[in-house]
C-alpha cells in the first residue's frame, strides 16, 4: 500500500471538473499538499495507507472557493458608512478615513481579519486590491492563504504612493515576487482616477510582466455619466480605444453594459467579476450576467470589501447571484446551481491563471479543499447536495478547509490563528476610528 498523507472519506464529492454532478461513496487522496487520485472510497482504503484518516459523514467535499473581487483590509471599516450611495460612502466616508488611518499595521490587522473570515465560510484563495500590496503578500503568505495581490495604482497621493509614477515603480518592483501561494496583478483604480497616460503605462508594464489587469468598470450610471461629460465616451469603450480590454483584464462590477459592450466582453476575452450584493446594497445596479453568459463570456464573483457588503460569504454571494439571473430573465433555468458553483471554484481559477493549481478536485492540483455539513435540519433532506449547497447551506456549515493539504479549518475553528488576538485589534481600530483618537 502507498503511504499517504491524508484520505478525506465525505458522503459526497462534488469535483468540479470534470463532470456536473456529484459522487457518492468515493474519497480523496492527498500527499505532499497535491491531489493524489479521486477514487471509490474502497479502492481508496484498499490501496492507501494514509497518515491521517478523515471521516465526513453526511458532508460534502469540494475545491476552495476563489473570491475574486476583495478589499480585505475593509474589514476594519465593516459597518462605518452604511446606507449611502456609492459617491457619498467613497469620497465623503472611506476616502477621508484611509487617508488618515490606512498603514502598515491597519492593512496587516484587516487581512488577518478577513483570513479568519474567509476561512470559515469555504473561500481558500482571493484576488485583492488594496493599499501596501507588500504588506498584504506578506500577511497572506505567513498564513498560508492564496491570494492573486493587485498593485494599486492611481493618480493622487496616498499612504501607498504619491502619484502615478510611484505607484508604477512599486507595482514593478513587487510583482517579481510572486510564487505558488501569493501572485500578482496591476490594480489600477478606475477609468476616473487613472489618466489614459497612466493606463497606456500599466498596459506595457502588463506585458512585459505578463500580469493581469483588475480595475472597477461601469460600477455606477453616475460613473458613466461623469466620464461622458468629462471625455466624451463610456469608460468601457475608452479602456477598448486604449487596449486594456483583452483577456488580462478584470473587470468588477460591469453594471449598465450596452448590447455592444457585452459582445465586446466575450470577443476580447475580458473577465467580468460580479459582485451582486455590493452592486445592490450601493444602489449601483445589475450587471448583466444572463446575456453575458449568453454571449459567451467568462463571468466569476466576488464579494467585493466588506465596508460595502459588509460580509465575505461566497456561499450567499453566489446565492444571491443565482437568484438575481433566475428574476431579472424570468428564466428559472438560468445559471443553475453547478454553473453558479464554477463560477466560483474552476471558472475564477481560470480567469486568475491559477487553474493549472486549484479550482478543481484532480490529480495534481494542489489541495485546496472544503467540506461543507449537509446533514443540518437547515440542510435536510438531501436529494441533490449541489443545489442544497447552493440554495439552503449556509457560511455556518462550512466545517472544514484545508490549502496546499494543510488543515486551516477543524470543525469550524481556523487553526493557528490567535483568535482572540484577531478581534482585540479589531475593536481597537473601532475605537481609533470611531474616537478619532490619533494615530
Amino acid at each position: 500500500m502507498q503511504v499517504v498523507d491524508l484520505l478525506l472519506e465525505p458522503t459526497w464529492i462534488v469535483p468540479i471538473e470534470p463532470g456536473d454532478r456529484a459522487l457518492e461513496g468515493h474519497a480523496v487522496v492527498v500527499d505532499g499538499g497535491a491531489i493524489v487520485d479521486l477514487l471509490p472510497a474502497a479502492d481508496a482504503k484498499a490501496r492507501y495507507a494514509p497518515r491521517e484518516h478523515v471521516e465526513l459523514p453526511g458532508h460534502v467535499v469540494l475545491p476552495g472557493f476563489v473570491n475574486a473581487h476583495v478589499h480585505n483590509p475593509m474589514t476594519l471599516l465593516r459597518g462605518l458608512a452604511d446606507d449611502a450611495p456609492l459617491a457619498t460612502w467613497l469620497r465623503e466616508h472611506v476616502w477621508p478615513v484611509e487617508a488618515r488611518w490606512v498603514g502598515e499595521e491597519f492593512v496587516r490587522d484587516g487581512a488577518e481579519l478577513a483570513i479568519v473570515e474567509m476561512l470559515r465560510s469555504g473561500t481558500t484563495t482571493c484576488s485583492e486590491l488594496y493599499f501596501f500590496p507588500d504588506v498584504l503578500a506578506a500577511t497572506y503568505r505567513a498564513h498560508g492563504f492564496r491570494a492573486v495581490v493587485g498593485a494599486p495604482i492611481l493618480e493622487f497621493p496616498t499612504a501607498w504612493a504619491r502619484d502615478a509614477d510611484e505607484y508604477l515603480a512599486k507595482a514593478d518592483a513587487l510583482v517579481g515576487d510572486a510564487d505558488g501561494l501569493v501572485g500578482y496583478a496591476l490594480a489600477p483604480h478606475a477609468p476616473y482616477t487613472v489618466s489614459d497616460p497612466t493606463f497606456e503605462r500599466v498596459l506595457e508594464l502588463a506585458e512585459a510582466r505578463d500580469l493581469l489587469i483588475h480595475t472597477h468598470v461601469h460600477e455606477s450610471s453616475a460613473e458613466i455619466d461623469e466620464e461622458l461629460v468629462a471625455r466624451g465616451v463610456r469608460p468601457f469603450e475608452r479602456l477598448r480605444r486604449l487596449g486594456v480590454v483583452s483577456s488580462r483584464l478584470l473587470a468588477a462590477h460591469m453594471t449598465h453594459l450596452t448590447p455592444e459592450e457585452i459582445e465586446l466582453v466575450a470577443e476580447l476575452g475580458a473577465t467580468v467579476v460580479h459582485c451582486p450584493e455590493s452592486n445592490m446594497k450601493l444602489a449601483n445596479g445589475f450587471c448583466p450576467v444572463d446575456r453575458l453568459l449568453d454571449a459567451g463570456a467568462r463571468v466569476i464573483v466576488g464579494t467585493d470589501g466588506p465596508a460595502s457588503n459588509n460580509d465575505l460569504d461566497m456561499l450567499g454571494e453566489l446565492r444571491t447571484a443565482a437568484l438575481l439571473v433566475k428574476g431579472a430573465s424570468r428564466d428559472a433555468t438560468k445559471l443553475p446551481a453547478i454553473r453558479a458553483l464554477r463560477m466560483a471554484t474552476i471558472e475564477a481559477a481560470r480567469a486568475l491563471r491559477l487553474d493549472h493549481l486549484v479550482g478543481s478536485i484532480e490529480p495534481g492540483k494542489r489541495a485546496d479543499l472544503i467540506a461543507v455539513d449537509l446533514s443540518q435540519p437547515e440542510t435536510s433532506p438531501v436529494y441533490d447536495p449541489i443545489s442544497q449547497l447552493l440554495y439552503a447551506a449556509h457560511r455556518g456549515l462550512v466545517r472544514e478547509a484545508w490549502i496546499d493539504g494543510k488543515r486551516r479549518l477543524r470543525a469550524g475553528v481556523v487553526e493557528d490563528v490567535d483568535l482572540p488576538g484577531v478581534l482585540a485589534k479589531a475593536r481597537a481600530w473601532r475605537e481609533r476610528i470611531a474616537g478619532g483618537a490619533g494615530a
